[in-house]
């Protein structure tokens, strides 16, 4: 993984965001899983059921600033996974 992603990817897990190494398609990032929402913490929700209005995309905003941060951006390849992109 590039720096950049594992940099994200480190910060993200150590604060309890579901991430998980290698993309969607085998790419050399990582994922965002938006069904393990651990610790009462609701880190995605796709159908923005369970998250506040000012959530993006169903985007906890944490994620968002981390991603940010790195010049990468999150996007959902389907209801339950984010992968992650280089802006």
């Amino acid at each position: 993984m590039k720096r950049n992603f594992r940099n994200a990817y480190k910060t993200l897990k150590s604060l309890g965001a579901p991430v998980y190494e290698g993309g969607w398609d085998g790419e050399d990032t990582f994922r965002i899983s938006g069904e393990d929402n651990y610790n009462d913490v609701c880190w995605a929700d796709y159908y923005e059921e369970f998250t506040p209005s000012t959530w993006e995309f169903g985007i906890n905003p944490i994620i968002t600033r981390v991603l940010d941060k790195y010049k990468l951006y999150a996007e959902w390849v389907n209801p339950g996974v984010l992968n992650v992109y280089e802006n």
